[in-house]
């Protein structure tokens, strides 16, 4: 962690730069695969309350984020990718950017609770604490496991969504949890193909800097054949149906054909067209899980009229 003397701030934070912090690429991500957790539970919550806990759990994510910067400023400053992050670039100081993340996080995690239920507060809660203490201070530097045990930070949200309109979890909701968690390995890891020398720069134990790029293109295989079947599987659910199963098996075998691609590459081909195929499958892998939880919600919104809403 970076000490604060280190930096200057020559100019003032502007409003962007606030934003920037809260880390909104994450959280648009968090608010979609949450407010699917919600609308496919099987009961109703009035639209105020989810509005609300979905803009609770939206200022718990951008805390996480917040904090997550304030932690990581050193290892940001050295990152092609990180290095224009308002902390490191010096718009935001790093004791801002932490009392603006705990702050945040005790606000989001006391307004859902009120707004919803207790449940889904303390999920809330948990990950938070997992994304920024778990995984940000303590697995990111020390094992290259890192992205593989933090994923269920990201993994959460559709588990929070589901508790706001259930106060409880089941399969349905740990079974959206998991394949959150089963996706991240391969989708950080494709990234981590063609983003090494970042990592190596900055002294993360990811998994291409301790065990090499042949290593972790055997694991972004085997996660995606372990991915294939949870996806699968969530189809057979009470929140699946015929539409989010297809597009499951669609998908998911796309997904592996990419994995299957990256599997088979050498380093060499690999550096030559600048890691071609493996930023292909990052790319399609963001888009592999919007589509999934959109045809869940598709299937929740079509369940009244298969259960005779026609009549």
């Amino acid at each position: 962690m970076v000490e604060v003397s280190s930096y200057e701030y020559p100019d003032e934070a502007q409003f962007g730069d606030y934003c920037a912090l809260l880390k909104p690429r994450v959280m648009s991500l968090v608010v979609f695969t949450a407010l699917a957790g919600l609308l496919v539970a099987p009961v109703a919550v009035h639209p105020m309350v989810g509005f609300a806990s979905i803009l609770f759990i939206a200022i718990g994510a951008g805390a996480s984020g917040a904090l997550n910067m304030w932690w990581d400023a050193d290892i940001d400053a050295v990152m092609r990718r990180t290095a224009r992050r308002p902390v490191p670039a010096g718009k935001v100081a790093p004791r801002e950017a932490m009392a603006i993340g705990a702050t945040l996080s005790v606000m989001a995690v006391v307004m859902l609770g009120l707004a919803a239920n207790f449940v889904a507060a303390g999920l809330l809660a948990f990950t938070i604490f997992f994304y920024a203490v778990i995984y940000t201070m303590w697995l990111k530097r020390w094992t290259p496991q890192n992205i593989v045990i933090g994923g269920a930070a990201g993994a959460f949200p559709p588990m929070i969504g589901w508790a706001v309109a259930t106060g409880s979890v089941s399969i349905e909701s740990v079974l959206m949890f998991a394949l959150i968690f089963i996706w991240t390995p391969p989708h950080f890891w494709a990234l981590a193909l063609f983003m090494n020398d970042d990592y190596s720069k900055a002294g993360i134990p990811m998994l291409t800097v301790t065990h090499g790029r042949r290593t972790t293109r055997n694991h972004i295989l085997a996660y995606t054949v372990l991915l294939f079947a949870v996806a699968v599987g969530l189809g057979f659910t009470s929140v699946g149906g015929i539409v989010y199963t297809t597009l499951a098996v669609v998908l998911s075998l796309w997904f592996l054909k990419g994995a299957v691609a990256i599997w088979r590459r050498d380093e060499a081909a690999a550096e030559a067209d600048n890691y071609k195929v493996e930023r292909g499958v990052f790319r399609f892998s963001i888009l592999y899980l919007f589509l999934l939880f959109g045809a869940l919600m598709l299937e929740a919104a079509l369940r009244p009229y298969a259960l005779g809403g026609w009549g």
